[in-house]
């Protein structure tokens, strides 16, 4: 574009030039931006205007110390308090809490969840951010809704939906237990419970990135002979890859840590269908107090592990793209 413009301006009669020239003197003669800018470079100090946001000293301290105030109380303690509990009556009650078998198969089934999901939600949001940022379609809109359905529905809601589809009395129940197949109150029901609930974390984060990114990698891409495989694998891939893992990390993490849905269709079998949050609700409720807080804190440890791995990855972010904004 600047190759245009600077031959339309070398092929422009000298008048219209000299003209234009004459305009611009003549505005910055009557503009005092313009003055003020003379007097800029001519070494005269510019007049410092307080902007609207400036506030005292004494204003900016005690929102900061109100904000400080406010993650210590509802924040700090109580995940300190996690941990204080847990291990208040010693490592060896912590150490049985958290190896005695319903808690060894809650963590099992919530990892085995997790390791389902995720992997499908990494595909569906791939696919759904390939064709939402990089094609045009009939339906566009009714996916984009679609896909963030799962924000506005309770994950209570959404557990219901397929107790109604799979359950005894639901849609498919008859036939489920014709041929001996068991969703609800078993494995199938809450990985699907599970996908549900996390599906959009994968495709959020993908798709402003590719919009951003248009499409003028992946045409130039297919002008040189790529292939579809070749041009997502060499050219999309590379250019999301940290994106993708931002939203793989959010998606384990509301894996691991769902409660409302999985609740639903689960049916709270002990040593079956319990997950961890599942079964820290079952002992609390039981007053073992120390066995679900020991189970607690590995799921507050989770949690921690996965917000240093969420920092990591934003500031890899930030310093991949801050080359780009500083060439534009």
């Amino acid at each position: 574009m600047n190759t245009v413009v600077v031959t339309q301006i070398l092929s422009a009669p000298a008048a219209s030039v000299s003209l234009a020239a004459g305009n611009g003197l003549g505005n910055d003669t009557g503009n005092g931006s313009s003055n003020s800018d003379h007097a800029d470079r001519r070494g005269q100090s510019p007049r410092l205007i307080e902007g609207a946001t400036t506030e005292p000293v004494w204003v900016r301290r005690l929102l900061i110390g109100a904000a400080l105030a406010f993650m210590t109380l509802f924040l700090f303690v109580p995940l300190a308090s996690v941990f204080v509990e847990a291990l208040k009556k010693g490592w060896d009650v912590y150490l049985a809490s958290i190896t005695e078998p319903d808690a060894l198969s809650a963590i099992q089934l919530t990892l085995i969840a997790a390791a389902i999901s995720v992997p499908l939600n990494l595909v569906f949001g791939l696919a759904a951010a390939w064709a939402i940022a990089k094609f045009e379609f009939r339906g566009k809109n009714l996916l984009l809704t679609l896909i963030d359905l799962p924000f506005s529905v309770s994950p209570v809601i959404a557990g219901l939906i397929y107790v109604l589809v799979f359950g005894l009395q639901g849609w498919f129940g008859e036939w489920l237990r014709d041929h001996d197949l068991k969703i609800i109150f078993a494995v199938p029901g809450i990985v699907l419970a599970t996908v549900f609930i996390t599906f959009p974390f994968v495709a959020r984060e993908l798709i402003p990135l590719m919009q951003a990114q248009g499409i003028e990698q992946e045409e130039a891409a297919r002008v040189l002979g790529a292939s579809g495989w070749q041009m997502f694998r060499r050219v999309t891939l590379p250019n999301v890859r940290w994106a993708l893992l931002y939203g793989v990390i959010l998606c384990n993490a509301r894996a691991m840590g769902e409660f409302g849905a999985v609740s639903v269709v689960s049916g709270h079998i002990r040593g079956q269908t319990n997950t961890m949050p599942l079964h820290i609700e079952i002992v609390y409720n039981e007053y073992q107090f120390a066995a679900a807080f020991a189970v607690a804190s590995l799921l507050a440890g989770l949690a921690l592990v996965t917000l240093v791995a969420k920092y990591a990855v934003e500031q890899r972010l930030k310093r991949e793209h801050q080359p780009l904004h500083q060439d534009a």
